[in-house]
């Protein structure tokens, strides 16, 4: 096979990607990337050996985690870029030492031809056990999550060292005979971390740009030219936000960046008009009728159309052939967006695809300003079940389950959301409940944190010894590797009976999914019907 890939959950018939990724990614960067992850593990294992944490290791190991994350980087040359990049960091890392060391840590290349015959022999399939590889692979794809998270907020200026380090531990013990108990505690202690690099960003969030807030959005469109910024980037999100004043250009938000209509500091901003579009995989359609360019912040950039390629543009570690890339911001300084506005300003204005508004902004703070209604209203039954429905869209039909369940749940049960899953459901007419909303969207992916703030915050009101004893059922989408650490991250956390789909993850061997289900309870989804009655139960 040319390549082999199964990080995400649309790999061909949920085995694995072999001759092109589902994404749309080609046989040489899928192999790129497995080449860039070998040789951080070499600078892993060399920072492992380093007195202290390299806080430049560090770093590069976060953001080239995250470019080999699903939809984020197709441009092989940028890839290859990272990976000479990261030999540089490596090299400058060694330090004597008598050990016999993993290949990952001495190999070095220079060209890219070099790279991509050097790739044939160290991707995914390289650990023949299946086992051993599966849980590899899983504490490497909770990297990834975890990485994006730590990146984000390290951008504000929060970092945790911590972070880094385990990230070292981990990709260097991915090297290393370890048994399966090693390689399950490896993965519980992924989770762990996740919690933290998750709580990390909230911090850097909410201390740069407020607490979010209940907000109305806007859906429909305005008459000014726009810009469509979309991804996770929040930084990206300000600094646009500034150099567009007064310009004439209006701000949308798509995807994942339609939390940023939440907090507080975006507000003040009188052009940004709302949000444009639904979840990533319709950008084809929706880039299209917006008419003016598109910022790609993050991951979740699909192959992109002939009919918007040269009015798109990528950021960060976002990269796709072709596109232009707007370079990082310099040391103390401000990323230049003029050239996407000076764009817009010759755009037509986007065309209307829907009006109305969406409500969200229902993180743990705003939630807990709300506590004292929630709880009478558990306790006097107005609300039987709470259903944590986070994590992310896709494009299989499949995911029409997750509409469906939204549909039919009682209607004295509440939906907690955050990810792209919300857009099965978010402008479903559903009601409230005494005043609160049937669906309350915390935010992003990575602000599923806050539903398990909420969750143990609940707990503590209620006085209950067990989190899995709070009228809450979990019926999770996924998609990427994101979805992956939320998922370790409520392991970790002891949360058990997760529903979890459209299909089990293809990079659980047989047995390791047997450990998941016998440990946590994890479970597939199964029919509408059948898995509400049985959430209602709380099974």
């Amino acid at each position: 096979m040319s390549m082999f890939c199964y990080q995400c959950q649309e790999t061909a018939k949920n085995e694995g990607c072999t001759i092109r990724g589902v994404c749309g990614k080609t046989e040489e960067t899928a192999n790129l990337q497995d080449l860039l992850i070998h040789v951080l593990k070499g600078i892993s294992i060399w920072g492992e050996k380093a007195e202290g944490v390299d806080r430049k290791a560090g770093r590069f190991l976060m953001e080239a985690l995250f470019a080999t994350i699903t939809n984020a980087n197709f441009d092989n040359e940028r890839i290859a870029d990272l990976i000479k990049e990261a030999l540089e960091i490596r090299d400058g890392l060694k330090v004597e030492s008598n050990e016999e060391l993993h290949d990952s840590a001495t190999w070095t290349a220079n060209d890219m031809n070099a790279f991509l015959a050097k790739a044939k022999d160290v991707g995914v399939l390289a650990t023949e056990n299946e086992d051993v590889r599966s849980l590899r692979e899983l504490t490497i794809y909770g990297l990834k999550g975890l990485a994006a998270y730590a990146e984000h907020a390290c951008v504000l200026g929060f970092e945790d060292e911590a972070l880094y380090a385990f990230a070292m531990e981990a990709l260097a013990s991915t090297t290393r005979d370890l048994s399966v108990d090693e390689l399950i505690a490896l993965v519980m202690k992924t989770g762990e971390l996740g919690v933290k690099a998750m709580a990390l960003l909230d911090e850097a969030n909410t201390k740069t740009y407020g607490n979010p807030e209940i907000t109305e959005v806007n859906i429909g469109a305005g008459k000014n030219p726009g810009i469509l910024i979309s991804g996770h980037d929040l930084k990206d999100m300000e600094e646009l936000l500034e150099q567009t004043q007064g310009t004439g250009v209006d701000v949308y938000t798509h995807g994942e960046m339609l939390p940023a209509n939440y907090y507080p500091a975006f507000k003040k901003f009188g052009h940004f008009f709302g949000n444009y579009g639904n979840a990533w995989w319709k950008q084809g359609s929706e880039f299209d009728t917006f008419n003016g360019p598109i910022l790609m912040t993050t991951n979740c950039i699909v192959p992109v159309k002939e009919a918007y390629k040269d009015r798109i543009f990528t950021t960060n570690t976002v990269g796709y052939p072709g596109v232009a890339h707007i370079a990082d911001r310099p040391e103390s300084g401000k990323k230049d967006f003029s050239a996407i506005i000076e764009l817009a300003k010759t755009c037509a204005s986007p065309k209307e695809i829907e009006t109305g508004t969406i409500t969200g902004g229902f993180a743990h703070h705003q939630i807990m300003q709300l506590a004292d209604k929630v709880v009478d209203a558990v306790k006097s039954g107005a609300i039987k079940r709470f259903i944590v429905m986070a994590g992310c869209d896709g494009r299989h039909k499949t995911r029409d389950y997750y509409k469906d369940v939204a549909e039919n749940l009682p209607k004295d049960t509440v939906i907690l959301t955050a990810g792209c899953a919300k857009y099965r459901y978010n402008k479903l007419n559903l009601g409230d409940i005494g005043g609160i909303p049937r669906v309350l969207d915390a935010g992003q992916c990575n602000d599923s944190y806050s539903l398990a703030v909420i969750a143990m915050k609940l707990q503590d009101i209620f006085e209950l010894e067990d989190i899995n004893d709070l009228p809450i059922s979990y019926d999770i989408a996924w998609y990427e590797q994101k979805a992956v650490i939320v998922l370790l991250a409520l392991l970790f956390l002891g949360v058990k009976g997760i529903r979890l789909g459209p299909t089990l993850p293809a990079f659980l061997s047989e047995n390791v999914a047997k450990v998941l289900v016998e440990k946590f309870n994890i479970k597939p989804i199964g029919e509408v019907e059948s898995d509400i009655a049985a959430m209602m139960k709380g099974a």
